[in-house]
């Protein structure tokens, strides 16, 4: 199947098409170096400066005349160039199996042109457009390069949480680039045991043509270890990757992982209320050994 259908291709042009001509022409003169500027943005720990730098090209040149139509017809444009952006990347089979969803399900979007543009899919929709994250499964994206400062792992110790994930961190070479995945909310069908199991495997399958990169990780709330008997549910998320090498790296508690939290649980978001619960981030980490190992004996037991 390819990645983009006609009936996609003709949905973001038209989209492109709401424009005038002028403010389309403008859009298009823009489009490449607001690209360049995304791109620099990408490896930084925030998964937003993308689109901040997406954001201050529009603003540079519409001013107050910027609109949603404006972000939308440039995420369009940019979609239909990510085939060859895609190419480019040189990725394996099991993330191309999943463009064409989530081509689709983006030209369903931007026709449908939501006011106002939530900020988080904003951000997803940039980084995705411009092949600078990736489908992993339904419901992830993998960043293709995020860093795993020293920094963060220091605070874990300096904090109480133990040794054992600076020891990991040091034998993995974990300065290096990694993957890093997110959740779209916009489809949650992946968001299971099996579903996670394929994200971390197109992960693997990405590393293993990319040797510079350290491994592949998660940072969430929903990583925090009093879930295993809170929300027991969930703690397939944790226990999954660390049962087969992976190593963690604590966070701690903002007011987004306590909206986060208790946004989908009414038994957590009780304990929030309570004060019987506070909602801490940690950062999952698998090492790019230890998560090839263990893809390819998942593979091997599929067979």
């Amino acid at each position: 199947m390819d990645m983009l259908a006609p009936d996609h291709a003709a949905a973001f042009r038209a989209v492109l098409a709401r424009l005038s001509p002028d403010d389309a022409a403008a859009v298009e003169a823009l489009a490449p170096f607001a690209a360049r500027d995304a791109a620099a943005a990408a490896p930084h720990w925030n998964f937003d400066l993308p689109s901040h730098a997406v954001e201050a090209a529009l603003g540079a040149h519409f001013g107050d005349r910027l609109t949603d139509a404006h972000r939308r017809a440039l995420v369009a444009l940019w979609a239909l160039e990510l085939p060859q952006r895609a190419a480019a990347e040189q990725l394996p089979p099991e993330v191309h199996a999943l463009y064409p969803e989530w081509v689709g399900r983006m030209a369903d979007f931007l026709t449908a042109a939501e006011d106002p543009y939530d900020l988080d899919f904003w951000a997803k929709d940039v980084r995705l457009s411009l092949a600078l994250s990736v489908p992993g499964s339904r419901t992830q994206i993998i960043d293709l390069s995020s860093p795993l400062g020293p920094g963060q792992v220091v605070r874990h110790v300096r904090d109480g949480h133990g040794w054992r994930s600076a020891v990991a961190y040091l034998e993995a070479a974990a300065w290096r680039p990694w993957l890093e995945t997110h959740t779209e909310s916009r489809e949650l069908a992946d968001f299971n045991e099996a579903g996670w199991d394929r994200l971390w495997a197109t992960g693997a399958e990405i590393l293993k043509r990319r040797p510079h990169i350290a491994g592949m990780l998660g940072s969430s709330w929903f990583y925090d270890p009093p879930l295993e008997t809170i929300s027991p549910r969930l703690a397939y998320l944790r226990l999954n990757p660390l049962q087969h090498g992976a190593f963690m790296v604590h966070q701690g508690p903002d007011e987004i992982h306590t909206q986060r939290a208790a946004a989908s649980s009414p038994t957590r978001r009780a304990m929030i209320e309570a004060g019987e619960y506070t909602a801490r981030s940690w950062i999952v980490a698998w090492p790019r050994a230890a998560l090839i190992r263990w893809a390819d004996a998942r593979k091997q037991a599929a067979a």
